[in-house]
């Protein structure tokens, strides 16, 4: 059996990488949600910001340039995804959807191979993030005391702009019913656009924090975007509350499972996902009869 320090340890693992995974899920839901679209490059947009921040990082020395590097280049890749193709797909079938974003994410982690190689880097940590913390008799690493709170905050803001703002209430609108929010005299378009980029650029901004955890591959989004869409899953297609409980969740499977067996800690995962759509298939905070 594993020590208490281990298990409570893994316990904080668990909770830094579930909100790291909500933050990432909570564009990934808002982008389907509102738009409908399947987003299969959502995991490259994470490497794009992972390796935009690696550069602005080692550039500057400064960790808090590197997040708005990260962040700048996911927002304006996803803009230009949104208005150069995306814009030309909402009317198509979602297989197609599937098929033009999972090829534009192929495409963009071949860019960042190609500028980067497949070598993979690491980013060190940031100075005021070095060092141990104590909590109680468990020890635990700075850092990821510090991206726990770092995403639980983002989350925050994000949850003020959806639920707090006349943006947000646009936002959930077009969730509901986009339909109607078109007929309400609404620039849809232009908010489809704002969707896209906001979604997108949680996914940078996500990859940036999570850089001084993992080691940087341009094949690490894969990962991401199938965690990512177990999260939302899990949680409920467009609920933002969904997204939240989702990535706890998975995170702590995923600590808590690799305790015992590492090997075991995905299927762990994928057993709960399937126990969540065989008694709940709308997620644990879906609507009924949403598609």
């Amino acid at each position: 059996m594993p020590s208490m320090s281990l298990f409570l340890s893994q316990l904080f693992n668990g909770l830094a990488t579930g909100l790291l995974l909500a933050l990432i899920s909570t564009g990934l839901t808002i982008i389907y949600g509102t738009l409908g679209v399947v987003n299969f490059a959502h995991g490259a947009l994470f490497v794009v910001g992972s390796y935009a921040g690696f550069t602005a990082y080692t550039m500057t020395g400064s960790f808090l340039a590197a997040i708005a590097a990260g962040a700048a280049m996911a927002l304006f890749v996803g803009l230009v995804i949104e208005r150069g193709i995306m814009r030309m797909y909402y009317q198509r079938p979602a297989e197609d959807q599937i098929l033009v974003t999972f090829g534009i994410g192929i495409i963009l982690v071949e860019v960042v191979r190609s500028i980067y190689g497949g070598v993979s880097l690491s980013v060190p940590t940031p100075e005021w993030g070095q060092g141990i913390a104590q909590i109680g008799s468990l020890i635990y690493p700075l850092y990821r005391l510090q991206a726990l709170f770092i995403a639980a905050g983002t989350l925050a803001v994000l949850y003020f702009v959806l639920y707090r703002t006349s943006l947000g209430l646009i936002v959930r609108a077009g969730i509901e019913d986009a339909q109607m929010v078109n007929v309400l005299g609404i620039n849809v378009k232009r908010t489809f656009l704002l969707v896209f980029g906001i979604g997108a650029m949680a996914a940078g901004y996500a990859g940036v924090i999570d850089s001084p955890i993992v080691t940087l591959s341009p094949d690490m989004g894969h990962r991401i975007l199938v965690d990512s869409f177990v999260v939302v899953v899990i949680g409920g297609v467009g609920s933002f509350p969904g997204a939240i409980i989702g990535g706890i969740i998975a995170g702590e499977i995923l600590s808590l499972t690799s305790i015992f067996n590492p090997a075991y800690s995905h299927v762990m995962l994928f057993v709960v996902m399937a126990l969540v759509l065989i008694f709940r298939p709308q997620g644990l905070m879906g609507q009924e009869g949403r598609e």
